[in-house]
């Protein structure tokens, strides 16, 4: 693409009806500044990520990460969880998370019209969707 691309994620931990349930919103911009800082470079129309790979790609690096803290002790787990810190079972719980885990991209908008996006934020925002404010 040859731009600096970014994101800005916000890592929930409990769900509309207060029931635990962590997730994280992204918005990642459909483009970004070139290397050398002097323009917009957009990505290209109708793409930008490839959803099924990164979808794959943040799983896998996801439970890796965890898997690594387990093995350098930087992962630790109190009361109920307890268990959880016994080889076994942390394998059989990083196994329900990789079945569990899902990649939600919905389509990309732009646009100039200060009204359309005010009720793209207002779709978005009511559809658990994390929109730019």
């Amino acid at each position: 693409m040859g731009a600096q691309i970014g994101v800005t994620a916000v890592l929930h931990t409990w769900g509309q009806t207060l029931q635990h349930h962590p997730h994280i919103h992204c918005v990642v911009p459909g483009g970004g500044p070139s290397l050398d800082g002097t323009r917009w470079i957009a990505c290209r129309p109708g793409f930008f990520l490839p959803v099924r790979v990164l979808s794959r790609l943040f799983r896998r690096l996801f439970l890796q990460n965890l898997q690594d803290a387990l093995e350098a002790g930087e992962l630790r787990f109190f009361g109920k969880l307890a268990g959880m810190a016994e080889p076994t079972a942390f394998a059989t719980g990083l196994d329900q998370l990789r079945r569990a885990l899902a990649l939600f991209a919905p389509r990309r908008f732009a646009t100039s019209n200060p009204q359309r996006l005010s009720k793209e934020k207002r779709v978005t925002r009511d559809s658990g969707i994390l929109a730019a404010s």
